[in-house]
This record gives structure tokens, sequence and C-alpha cells, in this order.
């Protein structure tokens, strides 16, 4: 029986179905490790949906709505925050005093959601206010009107899932990517939009997704979760294994790389769902993060976290730190950091080692923690830091100790 078994799982053949491959998907077909087949016929009688990006005014969502009821349609209108709905509901009601609202989220419950659905389904309401519980699974043709809150916050292939859930039927659907006109939006979430208002022909996923790739880089298939660090460095070592090893098996050379010196230091880059949920949205914070080298770049950053996303907490600023300093050893050509669990060892490279000013980098150390300690070791200088007892986390000492060898 186990020989059986063995057999039957190497004749396995699997076939994943996506409108919008996620960018590790899409990768694996590219690079030759899955083949890859495109549908783009559209369904009989639909057509493409109407997409505009435009900044947030009431005028033009009483306009909207007011459209789609005078053909006796429905509408959603996707908020992503569940603790601000209500408020949300009572705006449309104000601005549309007649229309019948209903809202739905993912925290309630089975029996709740269901019964808000079915009341939808059965045109009981002519607008439904929710968040993101629509993207997969909805098939309402009598909804044709979509109105998507901040739709900078969102991924580019969750825009066009979401956008997907209107125009479903014989009739021409409209969808509204709304953007807060006080935000600067950045330069990343200007190109998701500008991708989601070019792309509206159906069957687009594929190109939706070849965009998506470009955008965000191949991501990783360590695990079942796109977020954490890795996501945030575009093409995975991953990727750039299998790439390295299908390039061997066609014969072709394949040129070694230097050590790199990233994850030198390893501190928390977790970010927690309490201050950014959405998954796409991490990895673009992961992005900018990752980019940090001097402190007018923290500083941007910083700020435009706080701007969009309330006050980081200690661990991020950590992390940023982290990246700033690791951005250092990369300008310094530093490869060497040795931390135990009293002390930090950090070692400099020959051609650094001997052209450093070696008394101005002792009065240097010495005025930025005393729990430095420097010492010349076959032609480098190892500086250890001692950081048990130090008041604030030894990544700040660090970076200073960095800029002050890179003025030397």
């Amino acid at each position: 029986h186990k020989e059986k078994i063995k057999e039957y799982k190497t004749d396995v053949n699997v076939l994943t179905l996506s409108a919008t491959p996620i960018p590790r998907t899409l990768k694996m077909a590219l690079s030759g490790l899955r083949d890859l087949s495109i549908i783009d016929t559209p369904p009989v009688n639909r057509y493409p949906v109407q997409t505009y990006v435009v900044e947030e005014q009431d005028l033009l969502i009483r306009d909207a709505i007011y459209k789609e009821l005078s053909r006796k349609g429905q509408i959603y209108i996707l908020y992503n925050r569940v603790e601000d709905l209500e408020k949300i509901v009572n705006h449309i009601s104000e601005l549309v005093p007649e229309a019948r609202i209903v809202y739905a989220h993912g925290r309630m419950s089975k029996e709740e959601l269901e019964k808000v659905m079915d009341d939808f389904v059965s045109q009981k309401y002519d607008i439904l206010i929710c968040t993101t519980i629509i993207e997969n699974g909805i098939d309402i043709p009598n909804a044709n009107t979509l109105i998507v809150y901040n739709a900078d916050n969102f991924g580019l292939s969750q825009l066009y899932q979401i956008r997907g859930r209107v125009g479903r039927s014989d009739k021409v659907a409209y969808a509204y990517l709304l953007y807060d006109k006080k935000k600067m939006l950045n330069e990343i979430a200007v190109k998701r939009l500008q991708a989601i208002k070019e792309f509206t022909n159906l069957g687009s996923g594929y190109k939706i997704a070849m965009r998506d790739l470009s955008l965000r880089g191949a991501g990783d298939i360590f695990g079942s979760d796109q977020a954490g660090f890795v996501d945030s460095v575009g093409i995975s070592l991953y990727m750039k294994l299998i790439e390295d090893e299908l390039k061997k098996a066609k014969g072709e050379y394949v040129e070694e790389e230097e050590e790199d010196s990233s994850n030198l230091i390893e501190v928390a880059t977790h970010i927690k769902d309490e201050y950014v949920s959405d998954e796409d949205v991490k990895i673009e914070i992961h992005q900018k993060i990752n980019e940090i080298d001097s402190l007018e770049k923290l500083n941007a950053v910083k700020t435009e976290l706080e701007d969009r996303f309330g006050k980081i907490d200690q661990d991020m600023e950590i992390y940023m730190y982290e990246e700033w300093f690791t951005n250092l050893c990369k300008m310094l050509n530093i490869t060497k950091v040795n931390k135990t669990d009293r002390f930090i060892e950090i070692t400099l490279p020959e051609e650094l080692s001997k052209n450093i000013k070696g008394d101005k980098l002792i009065f240097e150390t010495m005025s930025i923690s005393n729990k430095f300690n420097l010492k010349y070791l076959h032609n480098n200088i190892i500086i250890t830091l001692f950081y048990k007892g130090l008041p604030e986390h030894y990544i700040y000492y660090l970076v200073k100790l960095l800029i002050a060898i890179k003025d030397n």
C-alpha cells in the first residue's frame, strides 16, 4: 500500500485558477517552474466597468448613487474601517435620504451576515455599505455601481477583485475609486490607481497581475503568508535560487554573487495588525523602511507613516534604525557583525581600517558611549559594544558609530 501511495504522489497534476495570480505565483510561472495558460475571452453580453479615480467629494457620491437608483439598480459602498462604518451609513443617509441602506462587516455573526446579504439580494435595500468581505464570491447582477473610499490603501489585484463585484450582468457598471484630497499619495499608490484605471477591459487580470509583479516584486513562497520582511525586498532569495537552478539545468552560466550584508543585526520587523491590517499596505511600508539610508529619509518615512496611520511604536522605530544600520554597513563594505548575549562586535574591512584616523575614532566612540571597546587584529579594526545596561536600544548607538566612521 505504501508503494502504491508513493506512485500516486508522483503522478498528481495541480490546476490553479486565478483572475489575478499573486506575484510569487506569476513569477513561478514566468520562471518555468509552472506552466501558464490564459483565458481572456469575456462572458457573453458583458461590458467593461467604467472606472473613475477621483478625489472624495459628496456631490460626486450623491450623483453616482442617484444615477444607479434611477435605473432601479443597487450600490456597493466599500469603507474598510469597521469602527467608522456607522458614521459612513449616517453620512450617506444624509446625502440620499430616500435610499434604503444596510451595512455589513466581518465582525458580525454568520446569521447576521447571511440575513443582510439575503435582504440585499432580494432588493430590500438599495445600498450595501461594507468592508472587503464582498471581495470574493459575491454575485449580485443588480448591483452595478461601486464606490470605494480610500482606494489608495488597497493593493492592485485587490482593487481588481473588488471592482469585479459589479458589471456581472448586461448593464454597464461604474466604479468610483476615491482618495482623500488632503492626503499626499505616494508613488506606488499613484501607480496602482493609474493601472486599475488603465486596465478596464474584460479579461485584464493577467495584465493587472503583471503590473502588480512589477510594483511589488516576486515575493517568497516560504509558508502561506505574504506578510513579513521577505516580502518587502521584491524578488526573493528563493526565486533567485530557482532561476539559478533552471539556468544550470539548461547549461547556462550562473555568476556567483558576493556575500550580502543584509540582516547583520536581528530586530523585530513585524508590523502589527493593530497599526495596519492590510497585507499589501504592510508590504509597501516594508519597502519604504528598507530604503532608509539617512536621517532625512528616516524622518520622511516616519512622518508619512504617522500622517497616514498614526504614531509608530518603538519597535517600528528600532526596525527603521536597523535598516539604516544595514544600509550604512553596505556603504562602508562592512560584512562582519557578531552579536552575543553581552556584546556586539563589528569588524571594519582592511581598506577602511587602513585609512581611518584611529585617535579620532577612539574619541568619537567614547563620546557616543563608554561601553565601546576598540582593538586592532590582523589588519582589521574591531569595535565591540557591551550593550547590557544601556539606557536605549543598542541599534541607536550602532547607527551613531557608523555615521562617525563614515564622516571620519
